[in-house]
């Protein structure tokens, strides 16, 4: 017999080669199901809102123990906790959606009352002081008082009416003879409670919505020197100008550009003539 004829498999061999094959793939499957898993669980789409007294998000989701008493305390249903593969809030912690059903800004604020870890801020007492978003009026072009009309649904449903939002009234260029009342957000004073948005008049989505704060503002442009409110001048030590303003005797700083009160001129008009 040839010593190079193929010999017989094992058949043990081969069944434990299977099971071996079988068990990584078994185990790469479950790797990937529990990192999709924790991506869900961290994930946190731009409509998703935080209840009043929200700290900021990685040090929420670090304190939220998704008890869900917030939710259950809320008398008006805002809340709803995150369902896996759903709404992908960071699964079971709270949040809201304006436009289906907004904040109502209860005075003793009952969500935070009911929250056990702090993961919304009990120091929060005043309602109006609450930071939730930041309404941002996001599609102008179809906005009914941005087009000329008298709609204001979203300023006189505000909370804080004439604080966090206001009408600029501007002048009409297609009618030429009519107003615009723009709708103008105040972020420092918005909470973010969504009845702006709620209430828009147009079908479908509300062109003005709430934004959490980190999307709807920026950080500002300290580098730059805003000289309505920082009146120090900046070239001194460069260009030692003088202290002269424009103006009939233009070393009168006490009246710069005029006279002042006890002013008398040392010319006189020739007498009967009338100055103009």
């Amino acid at each position: 017999m040839s010593t190079n004829a193929k010999k017989p498999a094992n058949p043990d061999r081969r069944r434990f080669l299977t099971e071996v094959a079988r068990g990584s793939a078994g185990c790469a499957l479950a790797g990937m199901g529990l990192a999709w898993l924790a991506k869900e669980a961290q994930a946190l789409p731009a409509t998703a809102i935080r209840p009043p007294g929200a700290l900021a998000e990685e040090a929420f989701l670090a304190a939220c123990v998704r008890c869900g008493l917030c939710v259950r305390d809320c008398p008006y249903d805002t809340l709803t906790l995150a369902e896996l593969g759903r709404d992908a809030a960071a699964t079971g912690t709270p949040f809201f959606t304006a436009r289906t059903i907004p904040c109502e800004m209860c005075d003793d604020i009952p969500c935070v009352v009911a929250c056990p870890t702090g993961a919304l801020d009990p120091a929060l007492d005043v309602i109006d002081d609450a930071d939730m978003g930041v309404a941002v009026l996001i599609d102008e072009e179809h906005c009914l008082n941005a087009l000329g009309l008298r709609c204001d649904v979203c300023y006189r449903v505000c909370p804080l009416i004439d604080e966090a939002i206001t009408l600029e009234q501007s002048h009409n260029a297609r009618s030429g003879h009519h107003a615009i009342f723009m709708p103008t957000v105040h972020a420092d004073k918005c909470t973010g409670c969504g009845k702006c948005e709620k209430s828009c008049v147009l079908p479908g989505e509300s062109a003005i919505r709430v934004l959490p704060t980190r999307l709807a503002r920026v950080e500002p442009a300290e580098h730059y020197r805003l000289g309505w409110e920082n009146r120090e001048k900046i070239v001194d030590e460069l260009i030692d100008l003088p202290d002269r303003l424009p103006g009939p005797g233009t070393d009168n700083l006490k009246a710069p550009g005029g006279f002042e009160q006890e002013f008398k001129p040392t010319f006189s008009l020739p007498q009967g003539s009338k100055g103009q």
